[in-house]
């Protein structure tokens, strides 16, 4: 599952949206409200699994169980 799904299917209800933009040489960078919450280049490193979505759970709250209904 991409990153993109993950995030969708526990916030989408919630999310104003969702933007992928390619970059160059590798950049990955993750904002939510204007604020960087995970950066390659910064931390010289990938996300690791899990790593993100975390983070967007601790600003957001837990994921929704929006697709049972």
């Amino acid at each position: 599952m991409s990153l993109a799904d993950e995030l969708l299917n526990g916030w989408a209800p919630i999310l104003k949206g969702v933007e992928l933009a390619s970059g160059t040489r590798g950049r990955f960078e993750v904002t939510l409200d204007g604020d960087v919450i995970f950066s390659k280049e910064s931390l010289q490193r990938h996300a690791n699994a899990g790593e993100v979505s975390a983070e967007v759970e601790r600003r957001l709250g837990p994921r929704l169980d929006w697709r049972r209904q």
